[in-house]
């Protein structure tokens, strides 16, 4: 529960100061444009998946795939035998990030905050958010940390 609301307090805090100090100015770039701070309101998922959805469709088909995504990890996370402290990082992150997002969309009208982007030159990430990050970092602990035995084996049919 702790690393959870961190991870919102974070993402929150973040976008509050990126909405303060971001918006409306001209992007700030570091490390020789390596990392960039830029002002985005993403109306999509994920490096703005979806953004030229009708804007009402778009709004409730991701406040509401939030809904279930979180719901789904943090159900998991209760009712699942056996979770490794790795998985149990990754669920907080995943519910974390989600509920991250999930708060700018019902108080930005379906948008996200974004100001996050990296880079060498021309290859570039799109924009993003803390939320994003601790998504896509729980999804990945998770992914690492699945146990190797539950895979499915395969044995030959006998005659």
């Amino acid at each position: 529960m702790a690393l959870l609301i961190s991870c919102v307090g974070c993402d929150q805090t973040t976008k509050t100061l990126a909405r303060a100090q971001l918006q409306d100015h001209a992007a700030v770039s570091f490390l020789g444009d390596t990392f960039r701070l830029q002002y985005a309101e993403n109306p999509g998922a994920f490096l703005s998946l979806g953004a030229s959805l009708p804007h009402q469709w778009g709004a409730v088909l991701f406040t509401l795939g939030g809904i279930v995504l979180i719901a789904v990890a943090l159900l998991y996370a209760l009712l699942a035998a056996k979770l490794t402290r790795l998985q149990i990082v990754a669920l907080a992150l995943i519910c974390g990030g989600g509920i991250g997002n999930l708060v700018d969309r019902v108080r930005y009208e379906g948008h996200v905050t974004d100001f996050l982007n990296v880079g060498l030159g021309s290859i570039r990430t799109g924009i993003f958010n803390v939320a994003d990050v601790a998504l896509m970092v729980g999804v990945a602990l998770f992914v690492l940390g699945y146990p190797r035995d539950a895979r499915i084996v395969h044995t030959p049919r006998d005659g």
